[in-house]
C-alpha cells in the first residue's frame, strides 16, 4: 500500500525494506547529510542521509546541512530526478549549510546498479 512520502507510514515502511538496501557506491558509502525538509503535508520534516539511506532525526556533527522543498525532495529522493533537484538549486529553493563538498559527492555517485535500480523500484512503489 503507498504511503505519503516522508510520513510516519512511510518511514515505517522504509525502515522495514533496510535489510534489502544494497551497498551503496563508494562516494555515499561514508557521507552523513543532515536534511530539513520543508512543505511538506504535515509539517517540516528532519532527517539524515547516511550511507545512501534516509533516517529521521538529525546528526550532531553532520558536515553540511541541506533544507529543501517537500516536491524537491520527493522528485530527488524517489522519482530519483537530479534536474529537479538542480533546478531548485538553481533558484535558490535549497539551502547548503557547511560543506558544500558533500553534495559533490552526493552527485558523484555514479550510475546505481541493478540491485540500486530494484531497490529504488520498491521505495517508488511505497510512496503515493
Amino acid at each position: 500500500m503507498p504511503h505519503e512520502f516522508l510520513s510516519d507510514d512511510w518511514m515505517a515502511a522504509v525502515d522495514a525494506l533496510r535489510d534489502e538496501a544494497p551497498e551503496p557506491p563508494a562516494a555515499l558509502k561514508d557521507l552523513v547529510v543532515n536534511l530539513v525538509v520543508t512543505e511538506c503535508p504535515f509539517g517540516d520534516q528532519e532527517g539524515h542521509l547516511n550511507g545512501g539511506l534516509l533516517t529521521r532525526g538529525l546528526v550532531d556533527g553532520a558536515p553540511t546541512k541541506i533544507t529543501v522543498p517537500y516536491d524537491v525532495a520527493k522528485a530527488l529522493f524517489v522519482q530519483q530526478d537530479p534536474q529537479a533537484a538542480m533546478q531548485a538549486f538553481m533558484a535558490g529553493k535549497i539551502k547548503v549549510e557547511g560543506d558544500m563538498t558533500k553534495l559533490m559527492a552526493m552527485q558523484a555517485g555514479g550510475a546505481p546498479s541493478e540491485e540500486q535500480k530494484t531497490f529504488q523500484k520498491k521505495l517508488q512503489d511505497l510512496t503515493a
